[in-house]
């Protein structure tokens, strides 16, 4: 068994060595969340990578696929954005296509989602009597993206519109 076998190999390290393992895992573990914490910082969302979950924004992204985010507050929303949105209530987040942007007198803007392989907008999915998103549910918009089923010639490329 595998658990046994690991078992055995920390029972045959001497302290020091037990020392150097953990010491080493917690380097690589807190090396990855300073990654994580700078891309955070640098592209201004709280979660700058995502995969995406479903396939209602088929054909432009597919279940697996990595999507890149930035989220500058000074950024205006546009339709056919690519937005990731969170929804009170559920925590996993949303990718969708802005079609409508409706502004108001004073500047503030509020828009309308749709997955590109669904049939209706997402009014749907929204809380109940909330009919458009705004800034504060935005968790980031897509920059570029990484295709889990690309070709073998394709793998080794990152595709990527990065306005950073």
């Amino acid at each position: 068994m595998l658990s046994l076998d690991f078992l055995d190999d920390v029972r045959r390290m001497n302290k020091r060595q037990l020392y150097y393992q953990v010491l080493n895992f917690g380097m690589i573990v807190s090396s990855a969340l300073m990654i994580w914490k700078g891309l955070m910082v640098i592209t201004g969302s709280e979660s700058p990578i995502v995969v995406v979950l479903s396939g209602s924004m088929e054909p432009a992204f597919h279940r697996g696929d990595l999507l890149f985010l930035t989220n500058r507050v000074e950024d205006p929303i546009r339709v056919g954005e690519i937005v990731v949105f969170r929804i009170e209530g559920r925590e996993i987040p949303i990718v969708h296509r802005v079609l409508k942007i409706h502004e108001k007198q004073n500047g503030h803007i509020k828009f309308l989602t749709k997955g590109d392989n669904n049939a209706v907008d997402d009014r749907g999915l929204y809380k109940q009597g909330q009919h458009w998103l705004e800034k504060k549910d935005v968790v980031g918009r897509a920059r570029g993206f990484y295709q889990e089923n690309s070709s073998v010639e394709d793998r080794n490329y990152l595709f990527l519109i990065l306005e950073l």
